[in-house]
């Protein structure tokens, strides 16, 4: 049965298509009697499509609360996104995330990830904002579209119809009725978008065919800070590059380049095009480049314009380099580079790729590690290292160990996926022991996956000084530690303070858990801690219980696949009945067995914001063994 439009509905329809059409009586609307323009004007406001108030908004600039609702209709994921990350949206709107799920790569963080010292996210959420700090929701309203309608033009342009000029491509009816598209064929053109929303856009992802000329040109207006160029690989296309870099040189921040193969000629071309005033001096904050190809991994040769790039940046805070097939030669120029230059770098990423021996390459002159002479400018300054599946052995844990000497503000470390072993872990503890005592400790550390016995790493866990401040946390996971690893790690859990402890899939066993709750202390302070694929049975469930009454700031627990039987249900309900504590979420997944538990609708009561604070496997899977006996 078709539903009846309301009168007020009707009112809208009506008002909103004159005042799209340019109709001279939306001036009118600010005339009415100061008590009747109250209520009317904010109704009006609230049902408005995204065109219509646009026109308002020239005449009146006051309706930042209607253009929130308007984001958040269109893009209700964006905000709830923005909560499981770093950065939280207060009451005041002072942060907010962009909407579109990878724009940019803002490698949204989940709570298991190490914060970041410096990241892109942090200068696109001080773009949104006014000048009294708080969100400006018409242009992040205008650039979530331009982005929406840039990446439709991109896939139009690639079919064979195309006729090659993207200015000209149509765009889509469910697009346009989003914005209130009143039927004038002149708006559905991508063209339309980019000159009278351009303007908005300060932050934008380009796949390399809206790399061109055309696209340029209908840019002109905007003033953009951060840029996001995709599969860039022919010279037409870095030419365009060039010319939307130059165009925005003096405003640009954030460079990104995905998935892209770029010559030394096309970097320096592409370096050349930042740089401001006529002298090799450039803005640039954030680089990331991100599975591209720009280094010959069997060869010595480095871009030349890069090198200038990283030498010259005296903004630069953030470098990362990921999967770009990079060898240790050209590590260890990057690193003698940023050694000698003058930035005050925060955040260096270097990320599977091949560069095991780099730091043995690394010239140890006096400008770079001779500890007689202060630490260079940008190593002092460096507070996030990112190493991760780079192949590193024990002999490059070793090298590292005198490398972080020059690191005295270092606070996150990630050297995972490298096979360290456990001679690699044990050159490492002096470092360590040193970083826990510093005025600045050291905050977050992950040793995932490096071929680490319990033994090593009981001997890091106990070698470690307790801390001034809790350390925010510790990830083991992924290393064949067995059942022998518990009794550390309790002792750890007490002596560090520390607040995230990701233990997944390191053999823990049945034993391991039991040990682990025998070991419990009377308070425990972690917040977060990941057990998941650990094989513990019903004797994680027992860890949990005591876990949940033992640590009152506890409020993530992570035990996916641990092979519990369904009556691991009754004594986790048990614990939570008796809990008084902050616990938010339990994800049970992929232990199957507990969905045939009685226990299963009375588990679910507990809530956090109306959502099920535990999460169990709907249904079971057959072939799934009860428990880990064999």
């Amino acid at each position: 049965m078709v539903e009846v439009a309301s009168l007020f509905s009707l009112c809208i329809k009506s008002i909103s298509a004159q005042i799209i059409n340019g109709c001279d009586g939306a001036e009118e609307l600010f005339e009415l009697p100061s008590h009747f323009l109250d209520g009317f004007l904010d109704g009006l406001l609230m049902e408005l499509p995204p065109l219509a108030l646009q026109k308002l908004h020239e005449l009146h600039d006051n309706f930042n609360t209607a253009w929130k609702i308007l984001y958040k209709k269109r893009w209700p994921m964006a905000i709830e996104k923005m909560r499981h990350t770093n950065s939280i949206i207060p009451d005041g709107d002072v942060a907010i995330s962009r909407p579109v799920d990878d724009f940019v790569d803002w490698r949204l963080q989940d709570l298991e990830k190490m914060e970041t010292g410096s990241n892109i996210m942090q200068d696109a959420l001080a773009m949104s904002r006014s000048g009294d700090g708080c969100v400006d929701w018409q242009q992040l309203y205008w650039e979530a579209h331009l982005q929406s309608c840039l990446d439709e033009a991109a896939e139009r342009a690639l079919l064979p119809t195309s006729d090659g000029h993207i200015g000209g491509v149509k765009i889509s009816d469910e697009i346009m009725n989003y914005i209130g598209h009143s039927g004038n064929t002149t708006q559905d053109c991508l063209s339309y978008h980019c000159i009278n929303f351009g303007h908005y856009a300060r932050c934008l992802r380009l796949q390399n065919v809206l790399c061109v000329a055309e696209v340029c040109e209908l840019l002109t207006s905007s003033k953009l800070r951060v840029l996001a160029f995709r599969r860039i690989k022919s010279k037409f296309h870095v030419d365009g590059v060039c010319r939307l870099l130059n165009q925005n040189k003096e405003s640009l921040v954030s460079l990104e380049f995905i998935y892209c193969q770029l010559s030394p000629a096309s970097w320096n071309h592409i370096c050349n095009s930042v740089y401001v005033g006529g002298s090799e001096i450039h803005w640039i904050r954030h680089l990331c480049i991100n599975s591209s190809f720009i280094f010959e991994s069997k060869s010595s040769s480095f871009p030349g314009g890069l090198s200038s790039f990283l030498s010259s940046g005296r903004s630069l805070e953030s470098l990362r380099f990921c999967d770009t097939q990079m060898g240790p030669k050209c590590a260890k120029i990057i690193f003698n580079t940023l050694i000698e230059s003058s930035c005050g770098l925060v955040t260096l990423e270097i990320s599977d790729d091949e560069i095991a021996g780099w730091l043995s390459k690394v010239d140890r002159s006096p400008v770079g590690f001779s500890l007689s002479l202060p630490p260079q400018i940008s190593l002092k300054s460096l507070r996030v290292l990112n190493l991760r599946g780079n192949n590193l052995c024990k002999d490059d844990a070793e090298d590292l160990s005198n490398a972080l000497n020059q690191m005295p503000d270092l606070r996150n470390m990630d050297i995972s996926d490298n096979p360290i072993e456990d001679d690699g872990i044990r050159s490492l503890i002096p470092y360590f022991i040193k970083a826990f005592v510093k005025a600045c400790p050291i905050s977050d550390i992950k040793i995932e996956n490096c071929n680490l016995s319990g033994v090593a790493v009981a001997e890091l866990l106990r070698s470690l000084p307790t801390t001034r401040e809790p350390l925010n946390s510790l990830s083991i996971a992924k290393n064949e530690l067995g059942s022998s690893i518990s009794a550390a790690i309790m002792e750890f859990l007490g002596t560090s303070r520390v607040r995230k402890l990701n233990i997944a899939d390191i053999g823990l066993g049945a034993l391991g858990f039991q040990e682990l709750e025998n070991g419990m202390q009377e308070k425990v302070e972690v917040a977060y801690i990941n057990i998941s694929m650990n094989r513990g049975g019903i004797r994680a469930a027992h860890f949990i219980s005591q876990l949940i009454s033992h640590a009152p700031n506890l409020v993530i627990v992570n035990a996916e696949a641990n092979i519990m039987p369904a009556e691991s249900l009754a004594i986790i309900h048990n614990a939570l009945k008796q809990s008084k504590g902050k616990l938010q979420h339990l994800d049970l997944r992929e232990n199957y067995s507990l969905c045939l538990s009685k226990y299963t609708a009375a588990i679910l009561e507990f809530k956090f914001h109306g959502e099920p604070i535990v999460k169990i496997p709907l249904f079971p899977c057959f072939g799934v063994p009860y428990d880990d006996d064999p």
